[in-house]
């Protein structure tokens, strides 16, 4: 039993899905860097949890 020879379409869409499976794979790694660098950061985070936060209010001038 012989395996035949890939046809040289099949060599070329090989060649294309590993171009695109290695662009996926470096944005998926780069989004991790980011969040682990914000982690990292020690910043406190905000959510959108719809309360008032008297830290983002601007403050008061009295005259």
């Amino acid at each position: 039993m012989t395996f035949r020879e890939p046809h040289e379409m099949h060599k070329r869409r090989f060649s294309r899905n590993l171009g695109v499976g290695l662009t996926l794979a470096a944005f998926v790694a780069l989004v991790f860097a980011l969040t682990v660098v914000k982690v990292m950061h020690g910043e406190p985070m905000q959510g959108a949890d719809q309360t008032v936060d008297p830290q983002a209010e601007p403050a008061k001038v009295q005259p």
